[in-house]
């Protein structure tokens, strides 16, 4: 397996070993060892929910996250392509509102590993998306938070100016207008 560092400490972009001949391919997407020797602590935060979403091309999905009880996402694209990304939310982190980001596609076979305490998003690129997330904890609703997409003070370079949202993204505050104590801290292991 390739791995890929990002600027983000601990945001990985993974390229699985892909075995294919005429027939079609076959790699593995998930591995608790070989992971866990990569840095993603299988063991530690283990997957607990996986996820699958279809989307459109434009739909832009987050920016999302959980405090408390955030959520590790391991995601891939099954069919289509997305441009993918990570924001560290964490204050007081040093890459606080840094934002990263990767082409996930069928294609391509990357997997993006956005690490508990980061928000998380995506677009659709292609003509659809079928998406699949691997989550380290529960969906929690009453711990939800969003992120406005397109927020200044991140400057994410999104490759639609125009996406379709949801009127809860679109409704979403900037990242210096979440309330007091809804963002995660960032602890120095």
């Amino acid at each position: 397996m390739n791995v890929l560092e990002t600027d983000l400490p601990g945001v990985l972009i993974l390229e699985p070993r892909v075995f294919g001949d005429d027939r079609g391919f076959f790699m593995e997407t998930w591995n608790g060892r070989r992971y866990e020797d990569l840095g993603i602590p299988a063991a530690e935060l283990g997957f607990v929910q996986d996820n699958l979403s279809f989307s459109a091309h434009g739909v832009l999905r987050g920016l999302h996250f959980q405090n408390p009880q955030p959520q590790g996402k391991l995601v891939s694209v099954l069919r289509g392509e997305v441009f993918d990304v990570a924001v560290d939310i964490r204050t007081g982190s040093p890459t606080f509102g840094r934002w990263t980001g990767v082409t996930l596609s069928a294609e391509n076979k990357r997997q993006f590993w956005v690490p508990p305490d980061f928000a998380h998003g995506f677009v659709v690129t292609g003509e659809d998306a079928l998406f699949s997330y691997k989550c380290t904890d529960y969906y929690a609703p009453e711990h939800d938070g969003s992120i406005l997409w397109n927020d200044p003070e991140i400057g994410i370079e999104w490759p639609i100016e125009a996406p379709t949202l949801s009127g809860k993204d679109a409704a979403a505050p900037p990242l210096a207008g979440m309330p007091e104590g809804s963002l995660p801290v960032y602890r120095a292991d």
